[in-house]
């Protein structure tokens, strides 16, 4: 994996290494978490956060999320520093991070992933109660057409609206308004902001699958340099980095964005690697599901040489064996061809025109 910088001087190249956050109390956690473990693994080095950049997705908070175009709505300004040199990794959401990165950027290291589950959080008046249990024609907060598709046809009972904003402006307006009775959004998000608390039930998998990369943070460094690669690699979690290709092979492959509902639960047991993925029309009503599974047990090769920039949907991860990337990212691949052989274009093709027209 390359020499890792040397020991016992103040910087890479004799300066600081500069990372790059958004403004959100979330974006500046996560962060802070990222070179939390960077100081802990290279005493010796000077990190320094840079905070730059109020993003498009957190400007333009009267629009649908799936309305103002794809998935570079929070990563674009924060790609744009990298690519002037002006910081040397940023630290992302994965679910936030595009399934092909732009040319020149690579996802240098994924860490161990919190709960990827969604969450739902009620309003204090309906404490204790679950979904099932919430008034008929109660109204859900949730700007994610993926989990309205998927609850919708769980809890008919239910309406869901759209409610946009960090998550403490969220969690604001479900507090001091009467219009949501319950909100949901990731656990995750909810855990590193120290709401755990506020967490009324856990969604798991036979209510709703979730989100590609959902729970897992990324760390985006400038593909070519080596030094900041070979640093950040030290971070990725070898069972989150598999499980995180499979998922984005398959949304790749089903060319699915944030405005059409494409879902997914992963696990990794034994050697095994299973992965579930679903796509869903906008009121839920049509579906297609399907699990498989594939051995990713392999040693790891030395591969130096013409391999050590391989990417696999976005991510580069040397200490990971290259054959398990591989099985991962075709067993996304194949999952996602066999519900395109059921019809899943079509299901997706309506799903995006009619969010188009929304």
């Amino acid at each position: 994996a390359g020499p890792l910088l040397p020991r016992g001087e103040n910087c890479v190249d004799g300066r600081a290494v500069r990372v790059g956050t958004r403004r959100s109390q979330l974006a500046r956690i996560q962060t802070d978490s990222v070179v939390m473990m960077l100081r802990e693994l290279y005493p010796d080095l000077r990190f320094e956060i840079a905070v730059a950049m109020s993003t498009t997705g957190d400007k333009i908070l009267d629009t649908a999320l799936s309305k103002i175009g794809e998935k570079s709505l929070f990563t674009k300004e924060l790609e744009n520093a990298l690519e002037r040199n002006e910081v040397d990794l940023v630290v992302h959401s994965l679910k936030d991070l595009p399934t092909s990165l732009p040319p020149g950027f690579t996802i240098g290291a994924v860490c161990k992933r919190e709960n990827p589950l969604d969450a739902v959080v009620f309003h204090p008046k309906n404490c204790g109660k679950t979904l099932s249990l919430l008034p008929e024609k109660s109204v859900i907060g949730t700007s994610s057409p993926r989990r309205a598709a998927q609850l919708k046809k769980k809890f008919p009972h239910l309406e869901f609206r759209d409610i946009r904003g960090n998550l403490n402006t969220r969690l604001k307006k479900l507090d001091e308004k009467e219009d949501f009775s319950a909100i949901v959004l990731a656990a995750a998000g909810l855990k590193r902001m120290g709401w755990e608390n506020r967490i009324g039930q856990l969604l798991g998998p036979e209510d709703c699958l979730y989100a590609v990369g959902q729970g897992a943070l990324a760390v985006e460094v400038r593909a070519k340099d080596q030094e900041i690669l070979n640093m950040v690699s030290a971070l990725h979690d070898a069972d989150t980095v598999l499980c995180c290709i499979a998922e984005r092979a398959f949304m790749k492959r089903l060319e699915g964005g944030c405005s059409v509902p494409v879902a997914v639960n992963t696990l990794l047991k034994d050697g095994q690697l299973y992965l579930t993925g679903a796509v869903y029309s906008l009121d839920g009503s049509d579906s297609l599901k399907e699990t498989m599974q594939t051995s990713v047990t392999y040693p790891h090769q030395n591969e130096d040489g013409p391999n050590d920039d391989v990417q696999h949907v976005g991510i580069t991860a040397k200490n990971v064996p290259g054959q398990a990337q591989e099985a991962a990212e075709n067993l996304g691949v194949e999952l996602a061809s066999l519900l395109l052989s059921k019809g899943a274009q079509h299901i997706l093709s309506v799903a995006r025109q009619l969010n188009d027209a929304r």
